[in-house]
């Protein structure tokens, strides 16, 4: 049975691990690089990838190293959504936004080191002794694609795109939040069950499963926004009405929302179906990031 608590102690561990604390004329770079990085949140990336590894049959602590690499690729992402040149946001997790704390500059190159740092931590030498080189490679190989212009960089790239433009439909607002938010989770389902040699049928449920999850996740996201608690939130609410931008909720309003919030989560859980394994955490989990108030 896979032990959230127990897995999150050591994934907290190997993040703090692999971004030093040290006297150096880099200093306040790695500074900033924790501030962020090691800032809390729900951390449901490495909860997938470790998750679907223990699905899988292998334990969770083997995905350890691809699942940090993941979060950093996040967490560098919400350093920079939070810039002045993107959402312009002050807060992040209930403390002052990066940029706040450290200037653009820092920031900027803040993110841009986590992101190196990634795959410096999915290669590394107990990654690939651990998981094998193979799976290294291929989890190399997923990690850049889903994290790239064809994944969460182009879903950004989209969601810029439908500020102030009222001809921005479901499908474009699909086409974004498949790139900029369940790339990222399909990454972490995928990399955690090629850290368990999983099979290419179980890797394809795991896609259909992050693709529900994800948008799911979003469009909660976006209720949330309308509807959410900005203390329990930790970020400041009405951001996408105050930057124009088109959402679920403005198009279809908060309850229809929800109701395609509810079906994009059945479908990930029927996607467990092909795993003989007890994939009740999962189907849980997901169901809570459904109901989510923060």
């Amino acid at each position: 049975m896979f032990n959230e608590a127990a897995y999150l102690e050591e994934v907290e561990a190997l993040l703090s691990a692999h971004v030093p604390q040290k006297e150096a004329l880099q200093a306040r770079l790695f500074e900033a690089e924790r501030y962020s990085l090691l800032a809390g949140g729900k951390r449901v990336r490495p909860l997938l990838c470790g998750a679907f590894c223990a699905l899988c049959g292998d334990e969770a602590g083997h995905a350890l190293w691809f699942a940090a690499a993941v979060e950093m690729i996040h967490t560098y992402s919400l350093i920079h959504d939070d810039l002045p040149c993107m959402d312009d946001d002050d807060l992040r997790r209930g403390r002052p936004s990066n940029h706040k704390v450290y200037g653009e500059a820092l920031a900027l190159l803040a993110g841009d080191g986590l992101l190196t740092k990634a795959f410096e931590t999915i290669a590394c030498p107990q990654a690939r002794e651990t998981c094998g080189n193979e799976a290294v490679a291929r989890a190399v190989s997923c990690l850049a694609e889903l994290a790239g212009d064809h994944g969460m960089v182009g879903g950004q790239v989209i969601d810029l795109s439908t500020e102030n433009n009222e001809a921005a439909g479901l499908d474009v607002l699909q086409a974004m939040d498949e790139g900029k938010t369940a790339a990222l989770i399909e990454a972490a389902c995928v990399l955690g069950c090629l850290a368990a040699h999983a099979g290419e049928e179980q890797i394809h449920a795991a896609r259909v499963y992050a693709h529900g999850v994800g948008l799911a996740f979003q469009i909660r996201d976006d209720i949330l926004d309308v509807i959410g608690d900005q203390a329990a939130l930790g970020k400041k609410t009405g951001v996408d009405a105050h930057n124009g931008r088109r959402t679920y909720v403005s198009l279809l309003g908060v309850e229809k929302a929800q109701q395609l919030v509810e079906e994009y989560t059945e479908q990930a859980v029927r996607a467990l179906a092909v795993f003989p394994g007890d994939s009740s955490y999962l189907a849980d989990f997901a169901r809570r990031l459904a109901q989510r108030m923060h």
